[in-house]
């Protein structure tokens, strides 16, 4: 399992003025904080890490290869840099997880009995249906 804390170092924080509602605040204080991770020049992930993280959140990354996050619900910068720092684990948290193989099951002899089975019942009920038909 890979730890996010280590690619913390690698982080590049901007502060920003928040849109919306606040009046006067609003417009005076950089509340907002965008999170930059330039995937290509980290030096801490492997190759086929960065490969997995640019092809799960290629939505999220610019043509330069950078990861840029922002936080703007809180009113002060330190919650908006602490919330968008969690986001950023639990992303590549989840972009570095590599999915499960599946086991192919086979069909039982039981289920394959109990299917000709029945399809020889249903069979049998409409041979009945013709002879009556005939009659």
């Amino acid at each position: 399992m890979f730890d996010p804390v280590v690619l913390h170092p690698y982080l590049t924080f901007k502060a920003v003025r928040s849109g919306g509602k606040g009046g006067q605040h609003v417009n005076k204080v950089s509340s907002a904080v965008e999170l930059y991770f330039d995937i290509p020049n980290c030096s801490a992930l492997a190759d086929e890490q960065k490969a997995m993280i640019l092809s799960k959140l290629k939505h999220r990354i610019s043509a330069a290869g950078v990861l840029m996050l922002v936080s703007q619900a809180e009113r002060s910068q330190h919650a908006n840099k602490k919330n968008v720092i969690s986001r950023f684990d639990e992303l590549i948290t989840l972009a570095l997880k590599k999915k499960a193989k599946r086991i192919p099951t086979r069909i039982s002899e039981a289920q394959k009995k109990k299917r000709l089975e029945s399809k020889r019942k249903q069979s049998e009920k409409k041979k009945l249906r013709r002879l009556r038909d005939e009659d």
